[in-house]
C-alpha cells in the first residue's frame, strides 16, 4: 500500500508544559518524521484542529475545563477512525473504561516510549489501512 503524501500530524494536548515536552520529545524520538502539534487545553486543541487536519491525538485526561476524554469525544464525532490515546495519573477502571468506550487507548503517565512506541505503530497501521 502506498504511503499517505504528507507525514501524520499528531496533536499532544496537556495543561501541564513539562508532561507536554516530554510526549513531544518521545515523539519526535519515536517518529521523527511526523509533524507534532501542541495545546495546553481543549479550547486551543479546537483551534489547532480547526486550522489543520489531525492525524492522531494524545490528550491528558485531568485539565482545567473539558477533560480529556470529553475532548476525545469531539474529535471521533469529527474522524470516527481518529487514532487516540488518553493519558492520565489518574488510574482508575472508570477512566480506562471510558477511554474504550470511546475507542481511544489508555496510557498511564508518566508516559513510557515503550507505551508510546506501541501506542504509535497501532495508529500508523490504522492511518496506512485509512489512506485511499
Amino acid at each position: 500500500m502506498s504511503q499517505p503524501s504528507s507525514p501524520p500530524t499528531v496533536l499532544v494536548v496537556d495543561d501541564s508544559k513539562l508532561a507536554r515536552a516530554v510526549a513531544v520529545r518521545l515523539l519526535r524520538q519515536l517518529k521523527p518524521d511526523w509533524t507534532v502539534r501542541e495545546a495546553a487545553n481543549a479550547d486551543e486543541a479546537a483551534a489547532v484542529t480547526a486550522a489543520e487536519p489531525v492525524d492522531v491525538a494524545l490528550l491528558d485526561f485531568n485539565m482545567p475545563g473539558k477533560d480529556g476524554l470529553a475532548l476525545a469525544a469531539e474529535l471521533r464525532a469529527g474522524r470516527p477512525d481518529m487514532p487516540i490515546a488518553v493519558i492520565s495519573a489518574n488510574i482508575q477502571d472508570e477512566v480506562i473504561a471510558r477511554a474504550r468506550e470511546l475507542g481511544a487507548t489508555f496510557m498511564p503517565k508518566p508516559l513510557t516510549g515503550e507505551a508510546l512506541a506501541g501506542f504509535l505503530s497501532g495508529a500508523a497501521l490504522r492511518l496506512r489501512r485509512g489512506a485511499p
